[in-house]
């Protein structure tokens, strides 16, 4: 089987260096690689050249418009029939198209994603975020765990769909974040399968601060009730989670403070203790245990202040998505 990695890139070409560096120990070489520039005044053409006698190449340059339709204009300019669609922000593991094509013999889907992990190079900043968004006792591992709860949906830096699949889907709508999720729900409703493939994981850099964080789980949040209105089947109680966390922690300690009734926050006590252990066992470093704590209490906040807010704007003062949040929707 031929694979096309689809990239969209802006204004990155340190990171497009590593992640072409990385392609190049691919252990399955029937593949070529697709990079669209998103209108970066900070090209990569001269990272591209650096790597065409090594890897089949195709790079095109074109007007800002976001990475979903960058992905979809990837596509158009492809010629194979099984695309792969990653961040420029990732590391490609040698084993990983190997990987895929292996379970794709065993058990062929027109969909699939995989994990993201955090390479020992990282910064504890980034490990800490990489805890954060992929631990099970954090997200439920929606974002490529080995357990994970309901039907995997994958991620746009780690996602497999096949030419028919995504001809007859319409490719990347233009929500941004939450063009991903968007996409695998109507895969699901054409009737088209996806899995979770655990083993094709990509190292995932997120260059990232505590402030940008915050602000990119807050965009989360906001799209997950856009999602929810457009297809309202895929609702679900579990998405309340961060809202609620935050304000049950704000009850628990007023209940402590005023009260004397400690029972709530000691809840959240052992969760945080349980959730620092975790972090520090799997990162061998405390410090980063800390730092995965403070990462999850940022992330429920900014996710489920950003969910609560969408909710009222949508379901309570009903007003259109597009209406009351432009910003996240690519023109």
């Amino acid at each position: 089987m031929h694979f096309s990695f689809v990239i969209p890139v802006f204004n990155r070409p340190a990171e497009v260096d590593e992640l072409l560096e990385s392609l190049t120990f691919q252990t399955y070489t029937n593949f070529d690689t697709v990079i669209v520039e998103d209108g970066s005044t900070l090209k990569c053409d001269k990272v591209i050249n650096k790597y065409k006698s090594k890897l089949d190449i195709q790079y095109y340059f074109k007007s800002n418009s976001g990475p979903g339709p960058s992905r979809n204009y990837g596509v158009d300019k492809s010629n194979s029939e099984y695309f792969i669609f990653c961040d420029s922000d990732c590391i490609i593991p040698p084993m990983y198209l190997n990987e895929v094509q292996k379970q794709l013999k065993i058990n062929y889907t027109d969909a699939f994603g995989g994990p993201d992990n955090a390479h020992s190079s990282f910064t504890p900043l980034q490990k800490a975020i990489n805890y954060a968004m992929t631990a099970f006792i954090t997200t439920g591992g929606i974002r490529g765990g080995k357990k994970s709860i309901g039907n995997f949906q994958p991620r746009s830096f780690n996602m497999g769909i096949s030419k028919t699949a995504f001809s007859n889907t319409g490719g990347f709508g233009n929500i941004n974040p939450g063009e991903d999720p968007d996409l695998t729900i109507r895969l699901w409703k054409l009737g088209y399968e996806t899995q979770l493939i655990p083993k094709a994981f990509v190292y995932h850099k997120r260059r990232i601060s505590w402030i940008q964080f915050y602000k990119q789980v807050n965009k989360f949040g906001k799209c997950r009730p856009i999602l929810n209105y457009w297809h309202p089947e895929t609702s679900k109680i579990t998405y309340w989670f961060p809202t609620c966390f935050i304000f049950g922690l704000a009850l628990g300690l007023l209940l402590s403070i005023n009260y004397n009734n400690s029972f709530l926050i000691c809840l959240y006590i052992f969760y945080f203790i349980l959730l620092l252990f975790d972090s520090t066992i799997r990162n061998k470093n405390i410090i980063i245990g800390f730092m995965s704590l403070f990462a999850t209490c940022v992330q429920y906040l900014g996710y489920g202040i950003g969910f609560l807010k969408a909710v009222i704007f949508i379901k309570v003062l009903k007003y259109k998505p597009e209406d009351a949040f432009p910003y996240l929707f690519l023109k």
